[in-house]
């Protein structure tokens, strides 16, 4: 039996990818065997698929770093066959071959059953990046920050930054979305934004060891000297969710935010996260959070992902892109 895939393979230190069809691997002790609906793009998949160092293991590899599907064939209790399940993050992708498959073979602690009133589809349109931005949110809400002062999202068009603006606009916080596509206002504004802010205005001075506190909060996915300059405004106990590096590994920062406001900076990382926060990230999304996704989400075939890659890479990618298997 086969199934259909995004291969990517080196040819003499070059990396692309195409349609193949592969054989369905047989079931190991302690894996399960899924059928994929859908999968999402990810800027890690983008990655992957373009050979970047130290993303996946070895090549010729399967990237997708998100699945939702149902079992074909498990080797524990934990399942039946049959059930809708999603998987998200871990190795996925990167070690084990990924969502950009129409089969994949897992180990049964990185799978999860899917919440009854979730779709694949819309399962797929929040993804990694969505349950990213759930985490995200969460800090902020457990760290009880003020509704007082505005909150701000950087990356704002970005997968998970997108999602954040709307959870946190659900939420009834008043939303400030900073971003380097200055023509994408009304999206924004659609997604929930109270305010646009152009990257390139904001970074147009330095970041000061203290400056005026006008923000509660932060969801920072960009990273380098943005979250240098996003800590130095956040208001006294305020948090800062930080969960991307797009604009640098390092950043510089006085401790004045956090001595003299005792602001907190919280690192995500929802692809390592325990099961069981995933499994309350998923129902928050599929209940008490649930956005409608439909105008910032986007679908396309597996056949057609080239394009969306070239994209996501280039900085030119909104919202998300969810992937279809099958006719």
């Amino acid at each position: 039996m086969k199934y259909k895939a995004y291969l990517v393979e080196e040819n003499e230190g070059q990396f692309s990818g195409s349609i193949k069809e592969l054989e369905v691997p047989s079931l190991e002790m302690g894996k399960v065997l899924i059928k994929v609906h859908n999968s999402s793009l990810n800027y890690k998949d983008a990655l992957a698929s373009t050979g970047v160092k130290g993303v996946v293991r070895s090549y010729p590899f399967v990237p997708g770093i998100d699945v939702s599907g149902e079992v074909l064939e498990c080797s524990s209790s934990k399942f039946s066959v049959g059930d809708k399940v999603i998987a998200t993050g871990y190795k996925i992708g990167m070690a084990e071959f990924g969502g950009f498959g129409g089969i994949v073979h897992l180990p049964d602690e990185w799978v999860l059953k899917s919440p009854e009133n979730l779709s694949h589809y819309d399962a797929m349109s929040y993804g990694t990046a969505g349950i990213t931005a759930a985490a995200c949110v969460k800090k902020i809400l457990d760290a009880e920050v003020t509704k007082n002062l505005p909150v701000l999202v950087s990356g704002a068009t970005g997968g998970v930054g997108s999602i954040a603006v709307g959870l946190l606009s659900k939420l009834d916080y008043e939303v400030h979305a900073l971003t380097g596509k200055i023509d994408e206002i009304e999206i924004l504004k659609s997604m929930g934004a109270t305010k646009i802010i152009s990257r390139d205005e904001y970074m147009s001075e330095p970041a000061k060891a203290l400056d005026k506190g006008i923000y509660s909060g932060a969801v920072d996915t960009v990273g380098g000297e943005m979250l240098s300059k996003i800590l130095s405004m956040i208001s006294n106990h305020g948090v800062v969710s930080c969960c991307g590096n797009v604009g640098g590994m390092m950043f510089s920062s006085s401790v004045f935010p956090f001595i003299l406001r005792g602001i907190q900076l919280s690192g995500i990382d929802s692809a390592e996260s325990s099961l069981n926060l995933k499994s309350e990230l998923w129902n928050l999304l599929s209940n008490q959070w649930s956005l409608d996704l439909s105008n910032q989400t986007k679908t396309v075939k597996i056949e057609d992902i080239d394009l969306e890659i070239d994209k996501i890479l280039k900085g030119n990618q909104i919202g998300r892109v969810v992937i279809e298997h099958g006719e």
